[in-house]
């Protein structure tokens, strides 16, 4: 039997389908935004990239959470 996945992780299919990149590329570009708070790496992903607010949230959600 397989896990659900659940989370921020649940949005990234969707995420790599609609925006045609590998998860790994938007957690990078989260990484060099080390000093950035929560919100402002969203609203970066928002404006620079074109991610949905959902998106960019579960974006930095997971990376933030990984990063300790």
């Amino acid at each position: 039997m397989s896990e659900t996945v659940k989370g921020p992780a649940s949005y990234f299919p969707s995420i790599e389908k609609t925006y045609g990149q590998p998860i790994g590329h938007w957690l990078g570009m989260v990484a060099e935004k080390g000093d950035m708070k929560h919100m402002e790496i969203v609203n970066w992903l928002k404006v620079e990239h074109g991610l949905g607010h959902g998106h960019a949230n579960a974006i930095v959600a997971y990376a933030l959470a990984k990063k300790g």
